[in-house]
């Protein structure tokens, strides 16, 4: 009962008919969804392209927030197996990193499902600059900060490192749970503060932690009945085409052409979003 009367105020809040999805629809977020899937194994950012053709084809914004998560969870899925080979001898700062996603992913959730669906259309084009900022300026900040800190998250001598991963990671995490634009930005420059060097080290660790949050905020989604499902279920299935595909092909070819096309995705849906 308890349950059932604290879900009421989210179902009643988050009410919607969900969109018909046709076969234009359908087909334009399904290979939107591979696209990002791809994107986003190779340098983060695919949310720019799922989340606004989800508005695009008539989902609310909270609602389509939601069911990009679950989406795009699935192809962060398949990349973690792409990467399983780099994530030997990440044990120490996996399990504290882990359980810090896992707290963080939920409570962003949960602010975001008792968030009014006005306050989030306000916000939403604020949101959407932060992740392109972060996006774009996100390789100098993680430079910066690594010249005036180097941390080892696996040197278990020193607690200092383990307390200030974990708190940066909570707050990544609870925004990742909320919104998630980003994120995997900000871990890569969390990880290099932390004193790492291989990329693709980096990029496993990124992977597993970013599926972590999406995945117990996905599961709250779900729960909430927020989910546009026949969208969803088309976006899942191209998520996971791009997510494995991308991955395997991100640890062949450089992402530096990826990015500037994210950069210039993320600034135009920003813009959009403001003057719309």
């Amino acid at each position: 009962m308890e349950i059932a009367s604290a879900a009421a105020p989210i179902l009643t809040q988050h009410a919607a008919v969900t969109p018909l999805l046709t076969w234009s629809s359908g087909f334009a977020l399904g290979l939107t969804a591979i696209i990002a899937g791809a994107i986003n194994s190779v340098a983060g950012g695919g949310s720019f392209l799922t989340f606004p053709a989800l508005m695009f084809c008539g989902v609310t914004p909270i609602r389509a927030n939601a069911t990009n998560t679950v989406a795009l969870w699935f192809g962060s899925l398949a990349s973690v197996g792409a990467y399983r080979h780099q994530l030997a001898g990440q044990r120490s700062a996996l399990i504290t990193l882990l359980i810090t996603s896992l707290v963080g992913g939920l409570a962003g959730a949960l602010l975001l499902l008792y968030t009014p669906e006005a306050t989030f259309k306000f916000l939403l084009p604020w949101l959407l600059l932060t992740a392109t900022l972060i996006f774009i300026f996100g390789k100098h900040l993680t430079a910066a900060l690594r010249r005036m800190v180097h941390l080892d998250i696996n040197d278990p001598q020193h607690l200092g490192p383990f307390i200030i991963g974990c708190s940066l990671q909570l707050v990544i995490s609870i925004y990742g749970g909320f919104f998630g634009g980003g994120i995997g930005i900000l871990m890569l420059a969390l990880l290099t503060l932390l004193g790492y060097e291989n990329i693709h080290a980096m990029n496993g660790l990124k992977t597993v932690l970013a599926t972590v949050i999406n995945g117990i905020a996905a599961l709250a989604f779900v729960l909430a009945g927020v989910i546009d499902w026949p969208q969803c279920l088309v976006m899942i299935v191209g998520s996971i085409l791009g997510g494995y595909g991308g991955a395997v092909i991100a640890q062949r070819v450089s992402a530096e052409i990826i990015r500037y096309i994210v950069m210039a995705i993320g600034t135009g849906m920003t813009v959009y979003f403001f003057v719309r």
